[in-house]
């Protein structure tokens, strides 16, 4: 498990572009990690989308996602680099399905599975929760690179 002050010490990410609260479980092993999103009324994103029927934007959702598989990168890494040195970007996005709205007061669990690695090169098979009902699902390409 990881709270947000050991997530804050692998990603570069701070209020209020940090999308995962905690990390509940991780298993380099099979590649997989959980994390999750608490989405509150008082996030600044339903200022605009939209203020009568707030509704939590799916490009955040896969920002988190992203962010969650990041951790699970950087925590899989053998040689152990360091993330102060580094940053994860986003180098493509495929498959992705909106299935369910996310709400205020909604908790976003991510699950991020690794498809592929090799080398900074990262795939990871994404799904995005909300009580057990797929809201959201994504391939999610990434790499790891020097800031």
């Amino acid at each position: 498990m990881m709270d947000v002050t050991q997530i804050q010490k692998i990603l570069p990410h701070r209020y209020p572009f940090l999308l995962v609260d905690k990390i509940t479980e991780i298993n380099k092993e099979e590649g997989v990690i959980i994390g999750y999103k608490n989405i509150s009324i008082s996030d600044n994103v339903f200022v605009g989308h939209f203020p009568d029927h707030p509704i939590y934007p799916g490009v955040l959702i896969l920002e988190g996602m992203a962010q969650t598989g990041g951790v699970l990168a950087f925590e899989s890494m053998d040689d152990k680099v360091n993330p102060s040195e580094k940053v994860v970007y986003f180098t493509g996005i495929d498959e992705v399905k909106f299935k369910n709205p996310v709400k205020p007061g909604d908790r976003l669990e991510y699950k991020m599975c690794v498809e592929k690695n090799r080398g900074a090169l990262w795939i990871f098979r994404g799904e995005a929760y909300v009580d057990g009902v797929l809201c959201t699902q994504a391939l999610l390409k990434a790499m790891i690179v020097d800031k």
